[in-house]
């Protein structure tokens, strides 16, 4: 009786064990860095995008598909006009409505300091991730960000863990209590703790950046899946002549340390694609096939209606906001193209000086403003948000550099090489540097010197230069930037808050030129 016992015991076990191991098959539907874009956005000859038609994709996913999980790699945060109005208590409402299961915090989460995020996460009905830090002495957030979420799926468990990028601090306003955990460790901690419970199907949702992801994919064991963030990548195949080039397959796979695969799977920008691919696990937990491809938010989608309706009330406020003045100028802004691709312009320098104030934190010293990217002047009298907007309409993010003095001049020929042609490669420079060039001599050997407050720059020393993400990767024809091996940091701060930010704090603003470019035998 008693062997008996025993064994019907064992079989339970066994039969209990082999239960919460067996295969599962879910469909992740995930997006990334959506930074407040409720409505479509244009991209080339197509607009893309709009939470109604991501909505109506949302719902029709998750009617169809096995298992759906809709995650998000996080920056919810910043990036349109109902940000500012909102603070991302619009965009919750539809990741409420669209089934949202868990987020990454991004570093924009943090662009209004713990007081907005707090709000954010008391209405979101999903769990805020970040394994990386610890909010335990920040009162508003100590009991809203955790490191990992367990979710139940077909009666078995996923773990999903969060993680956030490392220049957090530098890059946004976190505020002093909360504190950076080194990622690595933070991350095999919370891989431990789900195994510790006996989960072995483990999905990371990342605002780490495509290159620091597919580091973590072959550091940290145990992670199957990454949702990942941060770095606006657009991964997969497309036909579709307005979108960039992709960056890699989707999923790009990468060799796990436990010897099995880890996906790596990004949704680019905005909602301009929907993430969605379909993962089998076997009854080890790890990854035995996949199938997947980015859906395009197109333009001839459905929209959801309810959706439609919800952003049609919230836009009424951002119809005022765009009337609303944001600084004064007595003698206007001149950012007209015929001078903004050949000379010094007062609107130029004050976008570059705008570009340092917001990169000072991450130890910028100098900035660039590429004059093709000075879309207007501004007359004088008040400045509204909409003539903002008409300088910097671009979305363009801040990047900070690590440059040589050497790579510096290099930067600042190119700039001059085509002047002639008015091309938008002519390059600005923030207060305290200046530089000349004489247009006698022959492209590539123009720049005769560069200062920064007053000292010649030192080939060997290294800068912090603040510029805007599409020069600093490479637009324009600034391979020097593209191919620089020094730091790189992306704030993800938008040029037009930026711009905005600096007029509101420097209330009248009358920047003319002042001898930081000159030009020496310039053509009568």
């Amino acid at each position: 009786m008693v062997a008996l016992m025993k064994l019907w015991f064992l079989s339970a076990a066994l039969l209990g064990s082999a239960a919460s191991a067996a295969p599962l098959t879910v469909t992740i539907l995930h997006t990334d860095d959506l930074h407040g874009h409720l409505d479509p956005v244009k991209v080339g000859e197509g607009t893309y995008g709009g939470y109604a038609r991501q909505t109506a994709l949302f719902r029709k996913y998750a009617a169809e598909d096995t298992n759906p999980l809709v995650l998000s790699g996080g920056d919810t945060f910043q990036g349109t006009l109902f940000y500012n109005v909102y603070q991302g208590l619009a965009d919750v409402l539809f990741m409420n409505l669209q089934g949202y299961q868990a987020m990454a915090v991004g570093n924009h989460e943090f662009d209004n300091g713990p007081e907005a995020l707090a709000r954010f996460a008391q209405k979101a009905q999903f769990p805020l991730l970040a394994a990386n830090l610890d909010v335990s002495t920040e009162p508003l957030l100590k009991d809203l960000i955790k490191p990992y979420a367990v979710l139940n799926v077909a009666g078995q468990k996923v773990g999903v863990i969060g993680a956030v990028t490392p220049d957090l601090p530098l890059i946004s306003s976190p505020g002093d209590n909360v504190k950076m955990l080194e990622l690595t460790q933070s991350l095999k901690g919370s891989v431990k703790a789900l195994q510790d419970q006996g989960i072995d199907k483990i999905i990371l949702v990342s605002h780490l950046g495509y290159t620091l992801e597919q580091e973590v994919a072959k550091t940290v064991p145990g992670l199957d899946v990454i949702v990942g963030g941060h770095s606006h990548t657009l991964l997969g195949t497309f036909d579709n002549k307005d979108f960039p080039p992709s960056e890699g397959p989707y999923p790009t796979v990468v060799q796990n340390p436990d010897g099995n695969r880890t996906l790596l799977v990004a949704a680019w920008e905005w909602g301009k694609v929907l993430g969605r691919i379909k993962v089998t696990f076997n009854d080890a937990g790890a990854v035995e096939s996949y199938e997947g491809q980015p859906i395009v938010v197109s333009a001839d989608l459905p929209e959801d209606p309810t959706a439609k309706r919800m952003i049609e009330t919230l836009s009424v406020p951002i119809a005022n906001l765009r009337k609303q003045v944001i600084g004064n100028t007595t003698q206007g802004l001149n950012g007209s193209r015929e001078i903004v691709r050949k000379r010094e312009s007062g609107m130029a320098n004050v976008l570059a000086d705008a570009a340092l104030e917001a990169g000072q934190k991450g130890g910028a010293v100098m900035a660039f403003v590429n004059g093709g990217g000075v879309r207007s002047s501004i007359d004088a009298g008040p400045i509204t948000f909409e003539e903002a907007i008409t300088v910097q309409p671009f979305g363009n993010t801040l990047t900070l550099l690590d440059l040589t003095g050497a790579e510096i001049k290099q930067a600042l020929e190119h700039g001059v090489a085509t002047w002639s042609e008015s091309k938008g490669q002519f390059l600005h420079v923030s207060k305290g540097m200046s530089y000349t060039f004489d247009l006698s001599r022959p492209a590539g050997s123009r720049v005769t010197a560069v200062t920064l407050n007053g000292q010649p720059l030192d080939d060997t020393k290294t800068y912090t230069v603040a510029m805007n993400t599409f020069t600093a990767k490479g637009g324009d024809g600034f391979d020097v930037f593209k191919n620089t091996k020094g730091r790189r940091i992306d704030t993800g701060t938008l040029d037009i808050d930026i711009l905005v930010n600096y007029l509101k704090a420097h209330p009248t603003v009358d920047a003319q030129p002042e001898g930081r470019i000159v030009i020496v035998n310039e053509p009568k």
